[in-house]
């Protein structure tokens, strides 16, 4: 598989050219803004999260975004409408929500065979010296590894009070946080994976959580650090603290 293939190697120019964002969730920590709008809307620095994700899409050269509904989707799906850059497609959960795993195997056919981006709708960040999504372009390698995860340091991330996701091996191998312990890295919301990892999984709602899990086992889960600033917004407090965060990065 390490060919240069469509199933994706280093140097491939294939890889990355697609991307899901997921914009079904119901924002629950985001109430009572959320009661109102999707969370994907809620702005940050005067412009909505998932505006902020599609811009570094298009920014990387990603040519077509597929998107998924749920909560208040009509809201969401007329914001997105006079989008031209990346292409939307939507994928309508609004009859069931299907969570992270299964939003993404339901929207499959909408995102073809060659490695795809799947971000979270609040996945912000500032850029280092390198673009993340170039650098996981870059890094990206499907001989070696099912699935590659942006990760950055747990005690810096700001609006982050969780003990982290994982460890990293100097090769980049990723392994969970063992109970009660503290990990050095979580993940931002942005992965490079491809559609047959989908193979044998549950019809209907299911995490990606179980993804992570199966190709660590394999040793096959791969993360690469942030070379810049990554933002949690998950609570009305914090999206004070990502502006704060976005002012002194341009000052």
């Amino acid at each position: 598989m390490g060919d240069g293939n469509a199933n994706g190697s280093r140097g491939d120019h294939t890889i990355g050219r697609q991307a899901m964002v997921l914009a079904a969730g119901l924002g629950s920590r985001m109430r009572p803004i959320t009661d109102r709008m999707p969370k994907p809307l809620v702005e940050i620095a005067g412009r909505a999260m998932i505006d902020q994700v599609l811009d570094r899409l298009a920014a990387a050269g990603v040519g077509k975004a597929v998107v998924n509904l749920h909560h208040l989707a009509d809201q969401l799906e007329a914001h997105l409408a006079p989008r031209t850059a990346p292409k939307i497609v939507l994928s309508d959960e609004r009859d069931v929500l299907l969570e992270t795993g299964g939003g993404v195997k339901r929207a499959l056919p909408l995102l073809g065979t060659n490695p795809f981006f799947v971000l979270n709708s609040d996945a912000i960040w500032i850029e280092g010296p390198t673009p993340l999504l170039e650098a996981m372009r870059t890094r990206y390698d499907a001989a070696e590894m099912d699935m590659l995860l942006a990760v950055s340091a747990t005690v810096s991330s700001t609006g982050y009070d969780g003990r982290g996701d994982f460890h990293m091996a100097p090769d980049g191998r990723l392994t969970r946080r063992r109970q009660g312990a503290i990990a050095p890295f979580v993940y931002i919301g942005v992965a490079l994976m491809t559609a047959n990892l989908f193979a044998d999984t549950p019809d209907g709602a299911f995490s990606l959580n179980l993804l992570f899990d199966r190709a660590i086992e394999r040793e096959r889960l791969f993360g690469i650090r942030l070379d810049g600033l990554s933002m949690h917004v998950g609570t009305p407090d914090s999206i004070a603290l990502a502006e704060l965060a976005i002012s002194e990065s341009v000052t």
